[in-house]
């Protein structure tokens, strides 16, 4: 069986590649030489291995990492390039004299690629965030007396189906081998159970995305956005996905009210082609990647990547005799801003939710006590999403036009967007304490203090 598998998995590979490097170019080529075996040197002794695939995950798996012991070392795998620019952000600082963190990519699911990932690092557990199991990776750490543990565990409707589908072997090779899953709501749990899971191996430890601590500000670009804006409010929108930026740039221009749009798009492969989608109308528009960085005009410090701007016809001119026509659209091209800058907004729309995607997470933004909007797709914060929505915290659209409403709404009443913002805020300081819960969970596994070097 383990042997098809791998077949499955080679083959699925040298297929989907080509695929991958038309879509992603050069985001998927930076990925190949870790993922196929080419590793950063091992530093400490017997480091905890946290996989964290994206830039979500990485967070939380950052949230997390402060709270361990600072004599314990950590290998930090993520599975995309946004995921290892954040956690090479996130992470690496927390590296000193007692604690070394190696931060790589997560090998291929093949056996000579987890081995000599295993044989290299030696990690004394394995500590997976949310959803990401590879049957592989899991079959060897068990047979090697790798403790795995699944923290923030979420079990999606996709992933619910597919598990049930799997049938009883297909279940046990990706639950049995784990040894603790930290759900985050009575719903996560739940469906663990139903699945087969062992009753003891299932905690419920909440979501340890509300434990995230406020990201620092970028001072140099939130100066700028606040000199573009000009006393204007801004509207910031995160994370969008390929079909949306058409629809928020259509309930923008239909607001028809003197305000900045900040909109980042989740993946930086579509840079450019949303740049065309926001530089081929009549709106005054600027690229992140044209403006100041840290450094006072240094190169941007990593792991923040930008792509360079072309001339536009929509940047701001300064004609003789005619005042400088203001920037309305900032395209957020850059990793690892977007969650500093939704402190400055009057209104946040979380993408990935006016297509179906299942959504992003709303916490970013509501931290700051910033009324959120999003769209009817947030299956993947389902229970999240609820929990706002049910408290008055969230605002749901349905397309364009609705969202043009909705952001009319919030800056024609100040005083309502202020109090649907602290209902937000609310939520996210009642659900704090799911970092003391899933070190308490990790704990139980493997002695965090003990020094196995």
């Amino acid at each position: 069986m383990w042997f098809l598998y791998q077949l499955a998995m080679a083959a699925g590979l040298g297929v989907a590649a080509p695929v991958l490097l038309a879509r992603r170019g050069r985001h998927y080529l930076e990925t190949l030489p870790a993922r196929l075996g080419r590793l950063p040197e091992a530093r400490g002794a017997r480091p905890l291995w946290l996989h964290a695939a994206s830039v979500g995950e990485t967070g939380v798996a950052a949230t997390f990492a402060r709270a361990l012991p600072p004599n314990l070392d950590l290998v930090v795998t993520t599975v995309t390039p946004t995921g290892q620019a954040a956690a090479k952000k996130l992470l690496l600082p927390l590296a000193s004299e007692r604690r070394s963190v190696v931060v790589t990519y997560l090998p291929f699911d093949l056996g000579p690629l987890v081995s000599g990932f295993l044989d290299r690092y030696a990690p004394r557990a394995l500590a997976l965030l949310e959803s990401e199991l590879w049957p592989l990776v899991l079959r060897s750490c068990r047979r090697r007396g790798i403790p795995v543990a699944v923290l923030n565990a979420r079990v999606s409707d996709r992933s619910f189906s597919r598990l049930r589908r799997a049938g009883r072997l297909g279940r046990r090779a990706l639950l049995d081998p784990v040894g603790r899953f930290g759900a985050q709501s009575p719903q996560d749990e739940d469906r663990l159970l139903s699945l087969g899971t062992a009753p003891e191996s299932v905690v419920r430890t909440g979501n340890l995305k509300f434990d995230t601590p406020e990201p620092s500000p970028v001072a140099d670009l939130e100066q700028a956005l606040r000199g573009l804006a000009a006393d204007r409010p801004i509207l910031v929108v995160g994370s969008t996905m390929a079909g949306e930026e058409t629809v928020v740039l259509d309930a923008f221009e239909r607001l028809e009210r003197d305000a900045l749009l900040v909109l980042a798009p989740r993946h930086p492969e579509r840079f450019d082609e949303v740049w065309r989608e926001v530089d081929g109308r009549s709106l005054p528009a600027r690229r992140r990647s044209g403006m100041p960085s840290a450094g006072d005009g240094e190169p941007p410090a990593a792991p923040v990547r930008v792509v360079p701007s072309p001339p536009s016809r929509c940047a701001p001119c300064s004609n003789v005799g005619e005042p400088p026509t203001p920037v309305r659209v900032v395209l957020l091209d850059s990793l690892g801003e977007l969650a500093s800058i939704y402190r400055l907004a009057s209104a946040a729309f979380i993408g990935g939710s006016l297509v179906p995607t299942g959504g992003h997470n709303p916490i970013e933004a509501a931290r700051f006590g910033v009324p959120v909007v999003v769209g009817p797709s947030m299956e993947n914060f389902r229970r999240m999403a609820g929990d706002f929505e049910a408290a008055g915290a969230l605002t749901v659209v349905g397309d364009g036009e609705a969202l043009a409403s909705a952001w009319r709404r919030l800056l024609d009443r100040p005083a309502e967007a202020v109090e649907q913002g602290n209902r937000g805020l609310g939520i996210v300081e009642r659900n704090r304490g799911a970092v003391e819960r899933s070190v308490e969970l990790l704990g139980q596994l493997v002695d965090l203090d003990r020094d196995l070097g």
